[in-house]
């Protein structure tokens, strides 16, 4: 008999919403990349206006996660989730309502409104894997619900494909998909989610196994005056920098097939499916592979870092990307050097439940993600110009800096985090 089987496993039906609401998230957040090139004819907007829509998408981002976090934190994670799909599904929705007379001021609105919901889902997601699985298994239980923003990424182009014309007709249909699993989705988190500790359907042994490497900790806030100058703060901070390189391969990508190697909106599907089931695989194996290491002994800080290390090694060859002639072997390594951020990133999240108490979780996750925010708007801009004024060579940068930037940034995490050890309530390092 399985351990899983003695214990109980009502742990992962709440592990399957949070996947359930990040794939609606990252379907949401990914119609726009890919239907990029028919709306820019549509629109006609220049690269610098393209970059314009992304750009306020990742400021309401930043804006949102300066407060997403410590609202997740201070109302819960039921009630926060909660409001953060709401928001994000309303302004998803409100994107087919936009005109071409107001076709870049609509979007930008849209997109503001769309960016503070979704801040609100990776600081939730997070905290609910720390409130209900161990410090051993938080890093699978993580690449499991981050695989489903491969999901989200992989279903965007196959249902554009299905219901959108090579000359944009039905374009407004996808933008309204998301409504009504939104509502569904809503309905079944109200329904089922409770904090472990008074959840009528948990079982005392399982119970006990989530909180089997915890410690207790108190009700009373942490603010984020006290966060903001831990080393361990900016540590994971710096390894959301790269969140700048997987928003470049989603909202770039399409545009970036298509002016490369010519690929239309019906050929789109094929290379993001792909793209993103590489991802998919680099975050299980990257979860799995950090939490396999820990249970045979290692130290957490090993285990992470070794497994980062790894990913790093694995994303140097994206660098090449632009100078490849063949279409699949550019998909593949693009593929190659999502399936590695994957990785790296769900370790990286997991640095902060490894070191901080559970009740800052969400609070820390959003001030990193803030970080990385910042990083991925100057890069927006900086390729959009780029791309107006010298062609495509923009694209060579942007390839060269994803595939360098993983293990430069390893090494400052090293430096200044180099013994993960965990803080306590009141932020001290535990003896």
């Amino acid at each position: 008999m399985s351990e899983t089987t003695k214990i109980g496993n009502y742990r992962y039906r709440i592990l399957a919403l949070v996947f359930l609401a990040t794939t609606i998230n990252y379907f949401d957040r990914s119609i726009l990349g890919v239907l990029a090139p028919t709306l820019q004819k549509l629109f006609d907007w220049s690269n610098k206006d393209y970059a314009a829509i992304m750009v306020s998408f990742k400021i309401a981002y930043g804006i949102g996660l300066l407060f997403m976090g410590g609202i997740i934190d201070k109302m819960g994670t039921k009630i926060g989730y909660t409001i953060s799909i709401a928001i994000w599904s309303i302004f998803g929705m409100l994107h087919a309502a936009v005109r071409p007379a107001f076709g870049l001021i609509g979007f930008i609105l849209a997109r503001f409104g769309l960016g503070i919901g979704e801040s609100g889902n990776f600081p939730a997601a997070i905290k609910t894997v720390a409130e209900w699985f161990p410090k051993k298994d938080r890093a699978f239980a993580t690449g499991i619900f981050d695989a489903s923003t491969s999901v989200g990424a992989i279903l965007a182009p196959f249902i554009v494909a299905a219901v959108v014309s090579k000359e944009g007709n039905n374009w407004q249909i996808p933008f309204l998909f998301t409504g009504v699993l939104s509502a569904l989705w809503v309905f079944l988190w109200l329904k089922t989610y409770q904090k472990p500790e008074v959840h009528p359907k948990l079982s005392k042994a399982e119970l006990e196994y989530i909180n089997s490497d915890s410690r207790e900790e108190t009700t009373e806030n942490i603010p984020w005056v006290k966060l903001l100058p831990k080393r361990e703060t900016w540590a994971f901070s710096l390894t959301t920098i790269t969140d700048a390189v997987w928003w470049f391969y989603l909202f770039w990508g399409a545009k970036f097939l298509t002016e490369q190697f010519g690929v239309d909106i019906d050929g789109m599907g094929l290379p993001f499916l792909v793209i993103f089931l590489l991802a998919d695989a680099g975050s299980l194996l990257g979860g799995y592979a950090s939490g396999a290491l820990i249970k045979k002994g290692w130290s957490i800080n090993s285990s992470r870092k070794i497994t980062m290390l790894v990913c790093a090694i694995i994303i140097l060859p994206v660098s090449f990307v632009p100078v490849i002639t063949s279409k699949w072997l550019a998909v593949f390594l693009i593929g190659l050097g999502a399936a590695g951020h994957q990785s790296w990133s769900i370790n990286g999240y997991t640095l902060v439940s490894d070191v901080f108490p559970k009740k800052a979780t969400a609070s820390v996750i959003g001030i990193g993600k803030m970080i990385g925010v910042a990083v991925a708007v100057i890069a927006d801009l900086s390729l959009g110009a780029v791309l107006d004024t010298a062609n495509n060579s923009g694209y060579f940068w942007a390839f060269v800096i994803a595939g360098m930037s993983y293990i430069t940034i390893l090494l400052f995490v090293h430096l200044l985090m180099p013994k993960m050890t965990p803080l306590d309530d009141n932020l001290e390092y535990v003896k």
